[in-house]
């Protein structure tokens, strides 16, 4: 009251649907017009109680303050978010199955959620892929789309044209499939990151990885007309033309056209060459063009070989004995050691052959993953099979073994072509393959390679070529055949190979079933997938319900999540943390710390973290949105008025810790929010946090 006088005001609020404008009055549990005296230079306030139901039929409130003096009036009009106390709660069990055989997997959650009476069943959702090995294949057509047209990405789709066309003319069940995924099951051809949305915690849509969605459905959207037989007949001749163009009169390849030669390049090329020919593709006994442009990259490559050899041995004498192993060299022992037939070494060879095979056999030791596995295959086919025998046991005795992961290595990857982590293991597996003739190991070292493959995507076209081939090495065998699923989910049983050909994906074998409400039964978190054929496969299961956001409890897959609520309190010694416990009392203006902590067994991509807050809680400080790094972790994060989320590209694998301040801005009886993480392209890794209840007084 700014008047010489005391004030006689009428107050009254009026309440509307935020969407509709139906009036909402009746939510006010008092009366809605207040009167009220205010003396000279005072204020006064006022207030009303808004009972909101357990299920709030309104998701946006209006309200409208209007107070009455004399001839005088003024108001204010705002409108209110309401979040309701529940909110649907998404959990996943995947369901890895590798080999022959029976598998059981519990729910827990799921088995003994009879016993929590707020919960309600929203829908219970059960995917599976028979066959993932047809992933690698839907992601061929990415590499005959070329941005730059250098020697790599030329010959990279010159190699899936190749694998292709050798595909379509193995097996007439295989050309069947792709027919399929053109005519009957579309879904097929999407990204797994557009996939099952409403599974997913957070709308692609709202997420900046939609583009990546797009390219690689718009990629798989090719397929149909990829392996029409007259369009990959026309790529096969485009793409070999444009190598031929990058090949120089020496033998050669430039990176780009006018560019000098790349010994590197040239020995990639040439290796891949070797890898079509060693699937049963014709190479040296088809095409007049192709064979003498391979005849001249190997020339090319014996010649750099030896050169390098003769200047090293004028510039390190003295050093001869000394490690001179470089990747380029045994790079070329591996590509040249594939054409020991057809293009036996050269005499003048003999003296760096020697050596650097001698150095091989010396200082195989000091190499990294991919070098070793290069070494064991060369010098297996030069006839040095005791030292190859010895680089295998050693491999072998470095191995991991998983259940779900099968067998691989811990790489610390980088930033060099041979660190590569896909393109690694693919040459481990050649290794295996060809050296150990272990089956069981090759079958192993596949099962890591495809578990790439269901949380990330191929991005690289080098690691598309190499995991490709490893998967195809031993045939398309594992294309064709029927790996015969049989799952028993609680007492429901269910048969893929009964389900109509507009429900199951053909290939993967991917299908996927839902039930809702009350068809969902405790016994259903019982599971039992049954294979009678080798191989991998994967599917996951997923249970959403709702439920009181305090009453939630924790839930974690090999992605887990860990979130602990901070109260600052100021001491002699400095601001201690003190961590704040279920029904925690708080005061209006007391300072928080959240502390998320996040580990994955996996490296994952394209990863959404969404951590809630109680009303009461707003953030004030690193409140702008935008790009961060910390402990070698790129993220985008984003704060809203309700939470703050965060967006990674790629999370290797490990243990990562994330902090950020809040403060308590009103009094209240509160239910914070819970975190979600999920990996966008594969949702079944996914984990949450419990949920807390926290009293602030004024």
């Amino acid at each position: 009251n700014l008047s010489e006088h005391e004030i006689q005001a009428s107050v009254h609020i009026e309440l509307f649907d935020g969407i509709s404008m139906k009036p909402m009055d009746s939510l006010v549990s008092a009366q809605l017009r207040q009167e009220v005296s205010i003396h000279k230079g005072e204020s006064a306030g006022l207030s009303w109680n808004i009972q909101i139901p357990d299920n709030p039929s309104v998701s946006l409130l209006q309200y409208r303050i209007i107070a009455e003096a004399g001839a005088f009036s003024d108001g204010e009009e705002k409108l209110i978010p309401v979040l309701p106390n529940r909110m649907m709660v998404t959990e996943t069990l995947p369901l890895p199955v590798r080999d022959k055989g029976s598998f059981e997997f519990s729910f827990d959650k799921l088995q003994s959620s009879s016993a929590e009476k707020t919960i309600t069943n929203y829908r219970l959702t059960l995917e599976f892929a028979s066959n993932p090995a047809w992933y690698a294949v839907q992601a061929l057509p990415a590499l005959n789309e070329k941005q730059y047209e250098d020697a790599c990405s030329v010959f990279g789709a010159f190699y899936s044209n190749s694998i292709a066309a050798h595909i379509m003319n193995s097996d007439p069940k295989i050309r069947t499939v792709f027919e399929s995924w053109k005519n009957l099951t579309p879904d097929a051809l999407l990204s797994n990151l557009e996939k099952n949305t409403q599974l997913k915690s957070l709308l692609l849509q709202q997420t900046p990885w939609v583009m990546e969605a797009k390219t690689e459905t718009d990629n798989r959207r090719k397929l149909g007309l990829y392996f029409d037989p007259d369009n990959l007949t026309m790529n096969l001749q485009k793409n070999l033309a444009r190598l031929q163009k990058l090949q120089t009169p020496g033998g050669g390849f430039t990176w780009f056209e006018g560019m000098p030669e790349s010994r590197f390049i040239s020995q990639t090329i040439n290796g891949g060459l070797a890898h079509l020919e060693h699937l049963g593709v014709q190479i040296s006994g088809g095409d007049p063009q192709l064979k003498q442009m391979l005849g001249k990259g190997v020339q090319y490559m014996d010649e750099a070989f030896r050169k390098n050899y003769e200047e090293m041995k004028s510039r390190n004498t003295a050093q001869m004995k000394d490690n001179n192993l470089s990747a380029l060299e045994i790079q070329y022992l591996y590509a040249r050691s594939y054409f020991l037939q057809g293009y036996p070494m050269p005499v003048i060879l003999k003296e760096p052959l020697s050596y650097y095979l001698s150095q091989a056999a010396q200082y195989w030791t000091k190499e990294d993953l991919s070098a070793q596995a290069m070494l064991a295959l060369a010098l297996d086919r030069f006839g040095k099979k005791d030292v190859s025998s010895l680089i295998i046991k050693s491999l072998s005795e470095r191995a991991l073994h998983s259940p779900e992961m099968g067998m691989y290595w811990a790489q610390e990857g980088g930033y060099y072509w041979h660190q590569a982590p896909v393109e690694t293991q693919a040459l481990l597996i050649e290794a295996y393959d060809e050296v150990a003739k272990n089956s069981k190991a090759v079958d192993e070292m596949k099962i890591w390679l495809l578990k790439q493959k269901q949380t990330r995507s191929w991005t690289s076209s080098r690691a598309t070529v190499e995991a490709c081939y490893a998967l195809l090495l031993r045939g398309t065998n594992l294309l064709s055949e029927d790996p015969k699923i049989k799952i028993l989910l609680g007492k429901i049983k269910i048969d893929p190979s009964r389900l109509n050909d507009n429900t199951k994906e053909a290939g993967t074998g991917y299908f996927q079933m839902s039930w809702s409400g009350h068809e969902i039964t405790p016994d259903m978190g019982k599971i039992k997938v049954s294979k009678s054929t080798d191989g991998i496969a994967w599917g996951a299961l997923y249970w959403q319900y709702f439920e009181n956001m305090d009453k939630i409890t924790s839930a974690q897959t090999s992605l887990k999540l860990d979130k602990k609520l901070f109260l600052e309190k100021n001491t002699p010694s400095g601001p201690v943390l003190v961590a704040l416990q279920d029904n925690g009392s708080l005061k209006a203006g007391d300072k928080l710390k959240v502390r998320i902590v996040v580990s994955t067994d996996r490296d994952l991509e394209f990863v959404h973290m969404g951590d809630q807050r109680a009303s009461a809680f707003e953030p004030y400080a690193a409140t702008l949105s935008g790009y961060h790094y910390q402990d070698g972790l790129g993220y985008y994060q984003s704060t809203t008025d309700a939470s703050t989320d965060f967006f990674f590209d790629y999370i290797p694998k490990g243990t990562y810790v994330f902090e950020y301040p809040l403060l308590v801005n009103a009094a209240g009886d509160y239910a914070n929010g819970i975190t979600t993480i999920q990996c966008m392209y594969a949702p079944e890794f996914s984990a949450h946090s419990e949920g807390i209840r926290v009293i602030v007084t004024k």
